[in-house]
Formats: C-alpha cells, structure tokens, sequence
C-alpha cells in the first residue's frame, strides 16, 4: 500500500474511534489497539491492523472453556452464521476470538463503524452465554466460595439461575 494510501486509512480509523469515544494506542501508523466498552463483558481488547490488502479486525473474547467444549464451539459456529464481517475462531491455545478483515478499498468510516459494532455486539452479547456453558462448574464454586465468606455476588447475579436455589444466599451489593 503507498504511503499516502495508508495515511489516508490512518486518518479514516482515527476518526472513527474519536467520533465513538474509544479508547485507543497507535504506537505505530497501522496498528491499533482498542478497548472497546461494554456491559456484561466490561472490555473487549481488539487489534486493528492494516496489512498489504485488508484491514484486520482481531478482538479476544474470553479464554479456553473448562468445560463442554463441543457444546461451546457448536454455539460459536452457529452464531457465526448470523455475524456480519468478523467469526469466531480459536487460536493455539483454544482461546476465543473475533477476527474479520475487509479489503483496504472498502474501509470507510461507516463500514469500521458497522464492524467495530459487531464485535461489540458479539463479544458482550454472547459472552455470558459462552461463561455458562463453558465454566458453570467455575462459576459454581466461585458463588459457593463467595456464599462462605459473605462476599459479594453482585457480579455473579447474572448467572444464579445456574446456581441450586437451596446454595444461592444473598446476592450483596458491592462496597464501593
């Protein structure tokens, strides 16, 4: 790619995460790392990478489920048939990710919008789902532990239905 080629890509990917308010570090043109904000997953780490063809889109979703791994990545190839730009996929370790790319021609301001929303959209919208399936046991101990010590389960309410109603205790706000 030329270099005013790749400036003008730099400009086009820094507005847009200005315009949205998302946290970002570019130590260098064509390398991105963003933080992008959200509700249930708090923060999903994404790189944006401009390479020779296509721009790179690659968000972490969460780490290597414990447990039900068939049913985890029968939910994640599944959902990829309703993703628009960017699929799961694993890496080395079975970590879950976000990936897409899209050619160096069609990245505009609106199309790094729709995709950056996507990720966000997939990433804090399934990842309860993927915590349920593939760390309930996790979870589980985690609320009994929590239950003995009188901590808060502020942040597991989300996930009681998964928790016999005979072990649940409060749910204690967090001391803030």
């Amino acid at each position: 790619m030329s270099e005013p080629a790749s400036e003008q890509l730099d400009g086009v990917i820094t507005a847009v995460l200005r315009e949205n308010d998302i946290s970002y570090d570019r130590k260098v043109a064509g390398r991105y790392f963003l933080g992008l904000p959200g509700v249930r997953k708090q923060r999903t780490n994404c790189w944006l990478l401009i390479t020779e063809h296509a721009l790179v889109i690659e968000a972490f979703v969460c780490r290597q489920p414990d447990e039900a791994h068939q049913d985890v990545y029968r939910f994640l190839l599944r959902r990829n048939a309703r993703l628009y730009g960017v699929h799961y996929t694993l890496d080395h370790k079975g970590d879950i990710y976000l990936v897409g790319r899209i050619g160096l021609h069609a990245v505009t301001a609106d199309e790094l919008d729709r995709i950056l929303g996507q990720v966000l959209e997939a990433a804090d919208g399934d990842f309860n789902t993927l915590l349920e399936i593939g760390f309930a046991a996790a979870i589980r101990r985690e609320w009994s532990w929590r239950v003995s010590r009188g901590e808060s389960l502020a942040n597991l309410s989300a996930f009681e239905h998964l928790i016999d109603p005979a072990e649940r205790g409060p749910v204690l706000a967090d001391e803030s």
